[in-house]
Order: structure tokens, then sequence, then C-alpha cells
């Protein structure tokens, strides 16, 4: 690691004695013939970015060369400049291609005067690593960003932590369209395939972010935007091939804009993998499909994207002897059979089908007013397969009874516990927006209705074939509704103030068995008051400063009072934060710079406990007090037309102010303990290099601190910090006979070929001791999930 950043240090210091020189591009932007005010003036393929002042004036500084510039303001031109001396160009956004992702998004995105964290990818940076692994994956690089997965190479079940906090804090929407599952509130993007070949950008929020729509953000918020339509009709087959058998094929078109009102778009993908782990193998087959209608102000998008997956389960992980003696080790599915050996059952698998509906309608009624109206339905259908060795019948429902004079009460079976579910609602936003003022008003209803339910499929000792009654079978419904009222206002040309209120009420209720208590009620109604503000000083052309203050409260999930349930404790309560943010940007054409401080306060956090459940899901209890603090610095430093460095480091404190827990029989209360799954140092790095025209070579560096499985810093349940590197390259052969363009991409994950465990859990258990005081001793342990050593990708596309 040092060796790294040395050779940063390096770049750092060629910064200061590198020079060229700037012309001034310039002009007007106007939309039907009237001056367009903080319309988004973007040098692609850069960092470059402006804003047009009251008067719809912009200007920005850039060397000499080749330039795509794009003007928007809800729709989108892009312009091809030669600056070769200072140039004024006048732009009319009149007939300009409308970008109808953005404006989708715009009750729930912030733009780059904004008081949020936040981090943009764009769809260009996601397609330069997307070769078959999930988003999460993709997401990696950003700055507070630890990922994992269960198959150990990207593909099938993976999770996301931002600043130390779990995927079921994190708020995600497409469109503005909640992801996030109603009960778990986690997101599972194994359902989603191939989902980043559909999307056109993501913008995360790190802290509370802006009010959105679904699941309050108590760590981020993932906003995604699918696809825009092209002017231009096109068609790409892509197909990646890899480590473990891994390989992804994708095939999409777009008819262009038809009768300049109508366009298409439709993607078809399949994704592949044995996984790293043994038997870790995933299948899933996805699909997106997008119909655009534009005209004048009216804007309307229809969308149905889905998948289904089968995973060979890979959510045990393993003990430290194992980790260290045959690190591959999956223990699913495991059992002996009549001569001693040990076997796996084939078909331990999880298997889900979810599929998506969208309707969005956007009006955009003069430069000031517009409103956003959606609607959206999500059929989720599934289950996942076990095999239960010697069993408890009285267990799965069913009743002992006597052969050949023996009377049996356990047996060999196999079970399916299965998820049944709708999600439906509506989303709504107004806008007014001129020089001085933008307000936003919206809301979303969101209804989850759900059946759980398990049954048996086969039993060794089988008294008939009839097919068995379900074991146990619940229902739950979930109603969300909020409503929000935002405002920036330009109390100056210098300084602006942002508000955001916005109320949200849950009721949650169910009621039933489930597979381990005979009656599982849930009657939880919350009412929540969400207020945020904040300020934005523009010092000079360069330098930037903001602060914001957010409050959010946070509904516990279905196995928060699940594991209270069984256990026999209290229900858990709702969680309050507080997160004050305090930033400043810095931006040239050459450098970049986002720092930013946080703390987040919170009562009663659900804390991520160490221990996961029977499926694999994290136990949490409220914890009391607790916070995290932070430094934050994400940057981009163009040294030449060659090479780009953009480094991030994220510096945090997280902290349990009181943490109580039973050992040795006896209550224990820990104070200023590391809150689980934390680390207090993360480091990023990407190193461009762009040797020839068409060719791209990144070299991408992750380092995770060492962190806690548990809130008590048990010595067992420590992590150890690891430090991977990644070689990521492009080439564009755009002369290529036959086609628009072929795109060559590969990547080669952990090219040190490091040994590293990215996630785990930790566990106690009571053992009997006279020699303490209480009769007992409690002793834990800890279970891991290692990651891929050196593997590859290659894929090509194909561009028509």
């Amino acid at each position: 690691m040092k060796n790294v950043l040395f050779v940063i240090g390096l770049f750092l210091v060629s910064l200061v004695t590198f020079a060229q020189q700037n012309y001034t591009l310039s002009g007007k932007v106007t939309l039907n013939q009237q001056s367009v005010a903080s319309a988004q003036v973007v040098v692609k393929n850069s960092n470059t970015t402006t804003i047009t002042d009251a008067d719809g004036n912009y200007s920005i500084q850039l060397p000499e060369g080749n330039y795509t510039i794009v003007f928007s303001y809800g729709n989108k031109k892009e312009v091809q400049v030669n600056l070769t001396e200072n140039q004024t160009l006048d732009i009319d956004l009149t007939h300009a291609q409308e970008t109808l992702g953005e404006v989708f998004l715009s009750s729930i995105r912030v733009d780059a005067d904004s008081p949020i964290t936040y981090s943009n990818l764009t769809n260009e940076e996601i397609a330069e690593r997307n070769l078959g692994q999930d988003i999460p994956v993709l997401m990696n690089y950003l700055p507070s960003v630890v990922t994992t997965t269960d198959a150990g190479n990207g593909v099938g079940y993976t999770g996301i932590r931002v600043r130390g906090s779990d995927a079921t804090r994190t708020n995600v929407t497409v469109n503005g369209i909640p992801i996030n599952d109603s009960e778990s509130q986690g997101t599972f993007w194994v359902n989603m395939g191939d989902f980043a070949s559909s999307v056109e950008n993501i913008q995360l929020q790190r802290g509370v972010g802006t009010s959105t729509n679904g699941a309050g953000a108590f760590g981020a918020s993932i906003n995604i935007s699918t696809d825009k339509y092209s002017d231009e009709a096109y068609a790409e087959i892509s197909n990646s091939y890899g480590s473990f058998n891994t390989h992804k094929h994708t095939a999409k078109f777009s008819t262009g804009l038809i009768n300049n009102h109508w366009s298409f778009i439709a993607r078809a993908s399949q994704i592949k993998s044995d996984g790293y782990i043994d038997r870790a193998e995933s299948d899933l087959k996805s699909y997106f499909v997008q119909g655009s209608y534009v005209n004048n102000g009216t804007r309307i998008k229809a969308i149905m994207f889905g998948g289904k997956e089968r995973t060979y389960q890979a959510w045990y992980g393993i003990d430290a002897t194992t980790l260290r003696d045959n690190r591959t080790y999956n223990p699913a599915g495991v059992y002996e059979d009549e001569n001693g050996n040990e076997k796996f059952y084939n078909n331990q698998t999880d298997n889900y089908q979810q599929d998506h509906y969208q309707l969005l309608w956007n009006q955009k009624y003069d430069n000031n007013w517009s409103t956003n109206l959606a609607f959206h339905y999500t059929r989720g259908k599934g289950y996942y397969e076990e095999f239960e060795e010697d069993g408890n019948l009285e267990d799965f429902g069913l009743n002992p009874f006597t052969a050949n004079g023996s009377l049996i009460t356990t047996s060999d079976l196999v079970n399916t516990s299965w998820l049944d579910n709708h999600f439906y609602g509506t989303t709504f936003s107004a806008n007014y927006q001129n020089s001085k003022v933008d307000v936003i008003l919206g809301g979303g209803w969101n209804r989850y209705d759900g059946d759980h339910f398990g049954e048996v499929i086969y039993t060794r000792f089988a008294q008939n074939n009839d097919p068995y009654e379900p074991f146990y079978e619940n229902n739950a419904i979930k109603t969300d509704f909020n409503v929000y009222a935002k405002a920036t206002v330009s109390l100056t040309d210098k300084l602006a103030a942002f508000g955001d209120l916005q109320l949200r009420t849950i009721n949650y209720e169910g009621e039933g068995p489930t597979e381990d208590v005979a009656n599982f009620p849930i009657d939880a109604n919350f009412t929540f008051f969400n207020p945020k503000g904040g300020l934005t000083y523009q010092l000079d052309e360069v330098n930037q400063f903001y602060g914001s203050v957010a409050v959010a409260y946070r509904e516990p999930v279905r196995s928060d009072y699940e594991d209270a349930f069984e256990n026999g404790e209290d229900a858990p309560t709702e969680e309050k934060l507080v997160d004050y943010e305090l930033g400043w940007r810095f931006k040239t054409q050459k450098t970049q710079i986002n720092t930013n401080f946080y703390l987040m306060n919170y009562q009663d956090q659900l804390v991520l406990t160490g221990e996961i459940d029977d499926e694999g899901a994290a136990i949490r209890r409220n914890s009391g007090e607790s916070y995290r603090l932070g430094l934050e610095i994400d940057a981009t430093f163009k040294i030449n037309k060659y090479l780009n460095i953009r480094p991030n480091v994220a510096l945090s404190q997280n902290k349990n102010r009181e943490y109580s827990t039973i050992l040795n029989g006896e209550a224990v209360t820990f104070e200023d303990t590391d809150i689980a799954y934390s680390p207090n140092l993360v480091l990023g790095n990407m190193i461009v290099v762009k040797p020839l025209k068409n060719l791209q070579v990144n070299f991408l560096s992750k380092f995770v601190g060492e962190q806690y499985m548990s809130n008590y810093e048990a010595k067992g349940s420590k992590l150890d910090s690891y430090f991977v590197n990644d070689l990521n390259i492009q080439y564009v052969w755009d002369t290529a006979p036959w086609f628009k363009q072929v795109v060559f991409t590969g990547l080669v994950n952990n090219i040190f070929n490091v040994n590293y465990v990215s996630n785990g859990y930790y566990y106690t258990y009571n053992i009997e001791n006279l020699d303490l005081p209480n009769g007992v001793e409690t002793i834990g342990g800890a279970g891991y999930y290692p990651q891929a050593t050196i593997n590859f990708l290659a894929g090509v596309t194909l561009k028509f």
C-alpha cells in the first residue's frame, strides 16, 4: 500500500508543474425564445460542468482541443466544439432531445449546488467494467462503500454498506420508484441480473440525503435512472467470459426516435457462473423493455423489467479452521450417506422471479411549472429449497408414525420456504422553478401484500405420496404514505438555502405461524416527521461550501420483530438519526476535490449484532445512543490528456455510547465500543491511463480497515483489513468493418492474488461451567465469507 500511495504522491507533485493554455467558451441558452436560468452545461467525458445564470449566460474555460458540450434543461442538446481560441456559442433548446430519465428523478435527486453529499456514476463508467458483476460491485470504488458477495466473485447475492450502514439502511429507487423490499428493506440485486446494462446513471447520496420514496435512508440513497432514448436506432450484442465459468450474454436494441415522438428499447440477458465458493452457481435471466413518448412538454415512459434467478445457497459461511485449510468449502446441503460419506444435496437452491412495471408521466407546462406522476406494480414469487438431515417430523407439521413396530419421529426431508407478494402504488410531484426559487411538492403511496409459507416436498420415510399441507403460513400487509415539500432559494448571488419537510406514515400488520413459532402477530403504526435544511455558499468560481442538518426516522424490519418475538424480548423500537454534513467543493479544469465532515447521531439504532438467522439474514438490536463521525475526501486530478487520478478516502469513528448484552449469565454494559461492521478507514483509488485515442487502462485499488463483527469488540469477532487491486482495460475499435463499433473489455480482479474476507458473522452460546459465579460460560464463534483470489473477465460488444 505504501508503494501505491508513493506513486499517487508523485502524480500529485507533477500536477503542480503541469500547465496548459486555456480558452473561454461562453454564450447564452434559450428555450422558446426565452433565457433559461440554471441550465446545465457539461463537458462530456470530463468533470467540467457549470450552470447558466439568471440571464441564461454561461462561461467555461478549457484547454485547446475537441469537445462534446452537453446543454440540458429537462431536454438535452449535444454540440461538437473545436476550441482553438475564445469562442461564443449560443444554444436554443426549443427542439432539443428530451432527457426523460432526469426529469423523472428531479424530485429526489440533487445537483451540483445542493448541500447534500453525493457521488454520480455515469453509464460510460459502468460500461467499463460491466462484464456480469452486480451493481454493488460496480459501485465498489465510490467513497465510503464496502461490498461483499456470497459466491465470492460478484455474481449472485451481493451486498453493500455505506458509512458502515448495511443494505437495509440504503434506500434504492429506480426512476423514483422504491425498490427495497417492504418487509426486510433490503435490495436483492440478484433478482435484477445485468440491470447495469439498462442504467443511464446512478447517484449515491451519503447520509440521510433528500426526502425520497420508500424506506428511509439511514446510511445512503441509491437513485437509478434507466436508459434514455436515442435519436438514432442501434443494436448491441455483448458477450463476456471469465473465471469460474462465468459468462454473460446480452442483446439490446433501440428503434431510435420514430416520427419525432416514439422510441422503444429492449434488452434480454443471461448470466451464469459457478462461483468461487464450491457449488455457488448462479443462473440469472433478465429483461428490460421501455417505450417512450415525447411531444412538446409531454414525456411518458412505460417500462417493464424483471429477472428470474436460481442460485445455490452460499450464505452459511465457514469457520476459521476451514477458512485456513479449505477456503472455498460450502457447507450448504451437507449430509452423510449410509456409508458415512460426506454428500451434498444437489438442489439446495434459492429460486425467485420478480417483475416490475412502471408508468411515468412528466408534464412541462412552461419554463416554470412541471409535474411528475408515476404508477408501479411489482410481482414477486419464489422459494428456497433446503435438505434437512434427520429432521423432526412435528417441526414440519407431520405426525410421527409406526413402521415395522418402531415409532418414527424423524426423517431426512426436503422443505421449501416461499414468498409470494405484490407491491404497488404511486408517486407524484409538482415543481415550480425560476431564477431564484426551486420548489417541489411531492409524495407517494405504496402497499405491500405478502404471503410467507413453507412446504415439505419430500420425506425419506414417506407416509404417502400426497402433497403435504403448508407447515406454516402467514400474511403481512404494509402500507407506506409520505408527502414532502422541498425548496431551494437563492438568497444572494452567492448564498442559497435549502429546506425539506417530510411526513411519513407506516402501517404494518400480519399474523399466522412461521417456521419457528405457532403464531407471529405484527401490528405496528408509525408517524415520522423528517425535517432537513442546509446552506450552500459559492465563494468564487472554484470554491463552494455547504452545510446541512437532516432528521430521519426508520421503522424496524420484519426480522427485527421476528427475532425479538422468538427470543421473548421486547419489540424493537423505531430509530432516530440526526445527520450533520459540512462540505467544501473545489473545482477547476484540472482538479476537483470534494471534502465533507459528517456526524450521524443515532437514538435506538438497530445495530448488527454479528449473528445471522437460518436464512443468513443479519440479526439486529436497539443499542441506545450511538454515532458515526467521519471525514470523506473524493478527488479527481487531471494530470494531462493521458492520465487522470481519482482517489477517495473515508476516515471515521463509529461508536456505541452504551451497548448491553449478556455474558456468562449476567448483564454487561459496554461503553464507547465500535459499531459492528464499521471500519475506521476505507480508501479507494483509480488511475486512468489513455495511452491511445481509443484505449483506456484503469488501475483500481481498495483498502478496507479492520472491523469488528460484534458490538463489544470481542477479539474473535475481528475481520482483518484488506487491500485489493483490479486492472481494467477497454479498447474501442470504431473503424471495424460491418459494425459501428467493436468494444473489447478486460478485467483482472484481485490482481495480486490476495486471500481476504469481506464479511462474516459472530455468535455466542453458553456452556455449563460451575467454576463461574452463574454456572455458565459464554463461548464465541465466527463465520467468514472468503472472496475470490485473482480472477479474470473478458468481453466483446458489437454495436450496429
